[in-house]
């Protein structure tokens, strides 16, 4: 069985500048990546085999901060980067509105956002490929991947076999450091297949501004399988 574990990195820089151009995380995002490392270090509810970071900034910034808790060192992968802008890096978002037309994916996904950047077909085909490289490469161990929202997106279509050619008709909301789980299980029965077990997992940051930290080390689930068995019940003998 193979698990993957995609998380997305903490507010970025671009998230609140409004610029296309990746200055590493903001306050909020590096405190939002230390609460998952807590999260991580005391639930051990990952144990990772392979932890893979995208090599933008804000991706490398939040694997650098949760990789002490997953105990694994870093292997960058260009890859598992956002959608890359070419030569509208580095401009508002005003700016790149007015000067290249903005993100039009729903009526042009086969043009780049900018000269030297990405369509959104060749996005897509990028990311799909690499999932598909790590997975192979990776087969049946738990593999981590820091990236960005637009990677997550694309594994939907990828896993489900949905179409790269259009954005799809429904969108995805992705929460900085969430986790999205996915499971390729093997089964006598029919042929390997992915599962997604979770999605926008982000339950570490609802106490950063909370009175309390929630207690990850109480809420640990049971590692052993026999843990998860209903045990029988002995019905009380008469006296």
């Amino acid at each position: 069985m193979t698990h993957l574990y995609l998380i997305r990195h903490g507010e970025a820089t671009t998230q609140v500048s409004q610029i296309l151009r990746d200055d590493g995380l903001t306050p909020l995002g590096v405190t939002q990546a230390e609460h998952l490392r807590d999260r991580l270090a005391a639930s051990h509810e990952i144990e990772a085999d392979i932890l893979i970071s995208s090599t933008l900034p804000r991706a490398r910034q939040t694997a650098e901060i949760i990789a002490p808790a997953l105990k694994k060192e870093i292997e960058f992968d260009d890859e598992v980067q956002e959608l890359r802008v070419g030569e509208a890096e580095g401009l508002t978002f005003t700016e790149f509105n007015e000067k290249y037309g903005g993100y039009k994916f729903d009526q042009e996904p086969f043009h780049p956002v900018s000269p030297g950047g990405e369509s959104w077909g060749q996005f897509v085909l990028r990311v799909s490929g690499a999932l598909d490289r790590i997975t192979r490469e990776h087969h049946g161990k738990k593999i981590v991947i820091v990236c960005h929202g637009g990677v997550i997106d694309s594994s939907f279509l990828y896993f489900f076999g949905m179409s790269a050619l259009t954005l799809p008709p429904a969108r995805f909301f992705t929460q900085n450091t969430s986790i999205t789980y996915w499971r390729r299980s093997l089964s006598e029965r029919r042929p390997p297949h992915w599962r997604l077990v979770r999605y926008n997992d982000d339950l570490h940051v609802r106490d950063i501004d909370a009175p309390a930290r929630v207690s990850w080390d109480l809420l640990q689930l049971p590692r052993k399988p026999e843990a998860f068995l209903v045990q029988p019940i002995t019905p009380p003998t008469e006296e």
